[in-house]
């Protein structure tokens, strides 16, 4: 049975490699964000807004639960996931959980081109970008280095990159 929970900031390629990940091995693939959104007919920001934080977070864990279930299946986990409740702890004992580990320079370039479809990113120059991502790093940090497994994720720009990716992630998790 294959359970793979990918953690990591928002931008480090937990979609991307997923998907891939999962059209690889034949197994479904789970964005938590998506599932969250078509349980509850709103977007995530939505009912962020609506709900406020706490909430929001209560709604997120408890839909983790409910994926967590799943056999078979590769979940990316929204980038704030792990560090609320016993989140981490949960997905290390439920399955596999692997953190998606990328540079913030490349962070800042892939979220750069992506703040229109970001609202929390909306609005912000080049510097305050940077500095934004650097210090959510920082406090998501103790929670993503408490997954089973750390991988390099700076390298998912095409489709020669992603089947490299492919490849080491499978020989690291020896799948």
């Amino acid at each position: 049975m294959i359970r793979i929970f990918l953690i990591g900031y928002m931008g480090a390629g937990k979609t991307t490699l997923g998907k891939a990940l999962a059209h690889h091995l034949q197994i479904p693939f789970i964005d938590l964000d998506w599932y969250i959104e078509e349980r509850f007919h709103q977007t995530v920001s939505d009912l962020f807004t609506q709900r406020g934080e706490a909430a929001f977070r209560e709604l997120e864990r408890a839909m983790l639960h409910e994926v967590a279930a799943f056999e078979d299946v590769i979940i990316s986990t929204g980038g704030g996931t792990p560090c609320f409740f016993d989140n981490i702890a949960f997905m290390n004992r439920e399955g596999q959980t692997v953190f998606l580990d990328v540079h913030p320079t490349v962070l800042f370039r892939r979220l750069r081109v992506a703040k229109q479809q970001r609202p929390i990113l909306q609005g912000k120059q080049d510097e305050e970008l940077k500095a934004f991502i650097a210090e959510a790093l920082e406090k998501r940090a103790p929670f993503y280095t408490q997954a089973q497994y750390t991988f390099r994720a700076d390298e998912l720009e095409d489709r020669h990159q992603i089947k490299e990716s492919i490849d080491r992630f499978c020989t690291l998790l020896d799948l």
